[in-house]
């Protein structure tokens, strides 16, 4: 289902339904309610809290493949959190239950193909399920944490990205078996082909879920770690310029002060050992300590410490 169509804001929300009529479940995962007359998709957007940007371009995803827009940074985060959360609640609590429901009214459970079958179906569900509250419980939680400016821990998007695979492979199997093996009466048969139809349906949502995850979730959250880890670095040179300098460079003694300089001014340690007369060891030494002092353990940090404290001349450094 490659439409091609880019949909924009001023476009009519029914005009989307209409074109595209599954997107009516993403409306539900979005919140966004029915009812919205003739309003535009930024009318009925705001009317239920929702980031519009955020709405189109999920939507535009799933019906192109590819969201059409340039500036990613306007992505909100919340509101993608809020939309995969939604779409877990439908698929765990409906659509698995409905599925098996109908599985069950079209084969025979007491026969033993039939009950591998369910068998089959119910592995899958708890596949899909421990797959799905493992995000609930450690990914979400996780980008709530960055959305709340908290310190970042040992976690991140790219251990999740790696560890973010495929669910659907014992429900190919499932469709494989029916097609292929089970016979039916004509009765038991069109409830099986409608079944094997709501199968299809709900597979290729959740590839696309899954799609949503991967190409608009992740590079979102990817950039926003990006953003918490350089606003701590501004947070900690800030912290240096305006505590004046002098207490910082109180912290090191002078011959630590003497090592400072020597590294900005791009010594090696054998060099420095030689320029102030003590051994490779003690240099080593020292740069332990200044870096427990300082907690800096980047050239460029040092350079920046050197500067802010007076122990070199922006002019004399090689930026």
């Amino acid at each position: 289902m490659k439409n091609q169509k880019i949909y924009e804001a001023s476009d009519k929300m029914i005009s989307l339904i209409k074109d595209n009529y599954n997107v009516l479940q993403s409306l539900g995962s979005f919140g966004i309610n029915l009812g919205f007359g003739d309003k535009t998709v930024r009318e009925t957007c705001e009317d239920n809290g929702v980031d519009t940007y955020t709405f189109l371009a999920v939507v535009n995803y799933t019906i192109n493949g590819y969201y059409g827009f340039d500036d990613d940074d306007q992505l909100s985060v919340p509101t993608l959190m809020h939309y995969l959360k939604a779409c877990h609640v439908y698929y765990l609590d409906f659509q698995l239950p409905f599925i098996r429901r109908e599985l069950q009214e079209a084969i025979n459970e007491n026969d033993s193909l039939g009950g591998l079958l369910m068998k089959l179906y119910d592995e899958y569900a708890r596949e899909v399920r421990k797959h799905m509250l493992y995000e609930e419980k450690t990914l979400f939680p996780y980008v709530q944490a960055l959305i709340d400016r908290k310190p970042l821990g040992d976690y991140n998007i790219e251990t999740f990205s790696k560890h973010h695979g495929q669910t659907d492979i014992k429900l190919k199997e499932l469709k494989t078996t029916i097609i292929k093996y089970l016979p039916t009466d004509m009765q038991r048969n069109h409830k099986l082909m409608s079944t094997l139809y709501d199968i299809y349906n709900n597979e290729e949502w959740l590839r696309l879920h899954t799609e949503v995850e991967d190409n608009i979730f992740v590079p979102a959250i990817r950039r926003l770690e990006r953003m918490l880890r350089q606003n701590d670095v501004t947070k900690n040179i800030s912290s240096m310029v305006f505590k004046g300098g002098q207490d910082n460079a109180d912290m090191l003694s002078d011959r630590e002060k003497d090592v400072v300089v020597s590294l900005v001014q791009g010594m090696s340690n054998k060099e420095i050992a030689e320029h102030l007369y003590i051994s490779v060891n003690t240099v080593i030494t020292h740069r332990r300590n200044i870096a427990r002092k300082l907690q800096i353990h980047s050239s460029a940090g040092l350079t920046i410490y050197a500067i802010v404290n007076g122990l070199v001349d922006i002019s004399n450094v090689k930026l």
